[in-house]
């Protein structure tokens, strides 16, 4: 009886860490996103200013 308490409070340990990797992985590809994004928008702004500079 002990052993399959023990099994069970095992599997139940590592779908949680598998769930927390998963939320983790997903932070990081939308913060990935995010600085994409911002990026994209200086780069546009640098474009805009050489533009009127010109």
């Amino acid at each position: 009886m002990f052993s399959l308490n023990e099994e069970l409070a095992r599997a139940h340990s590592q779908a949680r860490l598998a769930e927390a990797r998963a939320l983790r992985a997903g932070h990081q590809v939308a913060r990935a996103r995010r600085l994409s994004r911002k990026a994209e928008r200086a780069a546009q702004q640098a474009r805009l200013a050489l533009a009127r500079a010109l």
